[in-house]
This record gives structure tokens, sequence and C-alpha cells, in this order.
């Protein structure tokens, strides 16, 4: 039996979605969010060392990172299925995207979201004056630009392709839709292309269930 050890409001809906799409049976852990740091608990870290989820478990096999289990659930149970086979066209965009959504788009937004926060984090009255000022310094200098930059490369994409790997929806849209959907919230602007994509992603009958199972995403802004 596949079980997810899930937590609220967070990456691991994207397994539940391709579990969905995938038409598998699977059982969820449920997991909240600290309230005041917003982090998992502790008790994650009994299913794997570092206490973050998702996290997946089928029989004796343990696998985290998102990317690592939608990779594995396709290896495993996908007969093919939501992604080119090798040497096929647009293998080579699957295996991109899949991997650029956590590995360069994912962690700007991630700054993005902790910068936005440290002039509200306690501190002493004098010192909130310089902590805002660095704090809009390096989102005016560092990260907006880069951030700009990142989100046009793929709003041209989707311009020109109805999904990432080509032609046909697979898990690369998957794994692209959770740092999608956290741009629109902390990097908002004229993006149709990007806008359109999440509509459809959205629109998806195994979307829909897996928010049903697994609470409907709120990205943190």
């Amino acid at each position: 039996m596949i079980t997810v050890h899930h937590l609220e409001n967070s990456r691991s809906l994207r397994v539940l979605w391709l579990l969905e799409e995938l038409g598998l049976p699977y059982e969820i852990v449920h997991y909240k969010r600290d309230p005041v740091t917003m982090l998992a608990p502790e008790s994650l870290r009994k299913i794997h060392p570092l206490g973050k989820a998702p996290i997946l478990q089928d029989d004796d096999r343990v696998v985290a990172e998102s990317g690592a289990i939608l990779e594995y659930l396709l290896d495993h149970h996908g007969q093919g299925r939501f992604r080119p086979e090798p040497g096929a066209p647009g293998r080579e965009a699957y295996q991109y995207w899949l991997h650029y959504a956590e590995g360069s788009l994912m962690p700007l937004l991630v700054m993005k979201l902790v910068f936005s926060r440290v002039p509200q984090s306690p501190m002493p009255f004098f010192i909130r004056p310089v902590a805002r000022k660095i704090s809009q310094g390096l989102n005016q200098g560092f990260l907006n630009p880069r951030l700009s930059d990142h989100l046009g490369f793929v709003e041209r994409h989707l311009g020109e392709h109805a999904w990432f790997a080509g032609d046909d929806f697979s898990a690369a849209d998957i794994q692209m839709s959770f740092p999608l959907q956290a741009a629109q919230a902390r990097a908002p602007g004229e993006m149709p292309n990007i806008r359109a994509f999440i509509e459809r992603l959205e629109s998806r009958p195994a979307y829909r269930r897996a928010e049903e199972r697994g609470g409907a995403l709120k990205p943190l802004g």
C-alpha cells in the first residue's frame, strides 16, 4: 500500500495529484504546520531524518523529495504514462523542467518569501528600519530582476507550447505547478500564459480530487 505523509498547503499536493492521475489507491497521513513558524512538525522526522514533506512509503520503501517521488511513481507504477519515453521528442524538455522547478525557480521564490517577512519579524525597534532597508535592497537589486528573467523565460515557453514537455501533459507540468502557483502570490504581474497554464492544471479532475483529499493549496504569500 502507498502512503503519503502529507503536509498541509505544501509541495506534497503534487504527489497526491500524480497518484490521482495514475488511478492508484493510497492512504494519507496528514500533518499540520506549526502556527508560528509555519514549518513542518517534528513528528515527520520519525519517517525521514530531514523531517520534510512530502514523504512516500511504498511497502518497505521510503522516498523523499517531490521530484524523486514523481519519478519513482512513474518508474514503478506509471506503465509509460505521463512522461515521454527515452529518446522520444520532449524527453529532454521533460527532464529539464522536472529539475528546473525546484533547482532554479523555487529557491528564488523561497528567498522572496523569507525576505518579505524580515521587516515583520520580532526585533528591537531601532533595528527594524535597517532590516527593512536590507530586505528592500535585496528584493529590488537581486531577487526581483532574477525572478523577472525566470518568469519571462517560462512565460515565453508557455506561449509556444501547451505543456512543458511538448504537446502532452506530463509529470513535468505537475512539478512546475507549485512554483508557478507560488509565483502568482509572491511575484504578481502580467503573466497571461502562466495564468492560463495554471487554470488548465487546476481544472483537471485529478487535481480537484487531490485537493479534496489533501486540502486546497494556498501558497504562502
